[in-house]
């Protein structure tokens, strides 16, 4: 590979699309230079997004299927269109006197193969066209229900109405959706308040750069920055 084909670690900021940061990142390499991510966070999240450049982007979807962890916070007592707070409030409701240790249990019945329908504003494809493009127009698709796995699902703090959670968990999990199908099983509106990812696969955020702080280097300061792990494919 060249000096521009590899990876690179970026931290994003909460606002930004995936897609915008690639834009940013576009502009800061050699005109013409591929550059793609390997799973896109909401532009409410932020943390870990792994990069492609160059010749790197034909093993996107290798980084892909690496299994992810997060941090995060749900909300109880609220519901959105989106699941989380970028979205419209839809219904509200009280939120019941939560113990620790039964939310603890709630959460638990989610560790293990799941079969979840994505969220209808997500990037899944419907007939050629991302989801949310139809969410933002009011039309309803059908969602087929997509398979992922919850590794773990560790409660780390609870106020009333809100919980701190990790989660790690495989590819095609939706934070959001846990989040709604929890608040369901506990009987109360339930929405994402935050969320922050930490790792993908190998891949830490402590590793990873912000785009303010890339913008600041120069190319070749850049290219210094790219990561050839031993386990990319060929």
């Amino acid at each position: 590979m060249g000096s521009f084909d590899g990876l690179l670690l970026l931290d994003k900021p909460k606002g930004m699309t995936s897609h915008d940061v690639v834009l940013g990142v576009r502009r800061l390499v050699p005109r013409g230079l591929k550059v793609g991510h390997t799973g896109t966070l909401d532009p409410m999240a932020t943390g870990l997004l792994v990069l492609v450049l160059g010749r790197a982007t034909k093993s996107a979807s290798h980084y892909q299927k690496l299994p992810k962890v997060y941090r995060g916070r749900v909300r109880f007592g609220q519901a959105s269109d989106s699941g989380d707070l970028d979205g419209r409030v839809t219904r509200e409701g009280p939120v019941p006197a939560f113990e620790a240790e039964g939310l603890r249990q709630a959460m638990s019945s989610f560790i293990g193969e799941l079969e979840m329908p994505p969220p209808m504003y997500s990037a899944v494809k419907y007939k050629g066209k991302p989801l949310y493009d139809y969410a933002r127009k009011g039309i309803e698709v059908p969602l087929k229900n997509r398979s992922c796995r919850v590794f773990e699902w560790e409660l780390l703090d609870w106020t009333t109405p809100e919980l701190g959670f990790r989660l790690r968990c495989s590819h095609g999990t939706y934070a959001r959706s846990l989040a709604v199908h929890l608040g369901e099983r506990l009987g109360t509106p339930a929405l994402l308040s935050e969320l922050r990812r930490e790792s993908i696969g190998e891949f830490e955020i402590a590793g990873a750069i912000t785009l303010d702080a890339l913008s600041r280097l120069s190319q070749a300061d850049v290219s210094g920055r790219l990561l050839q792990p031993a386990a990319a494919p060929a």
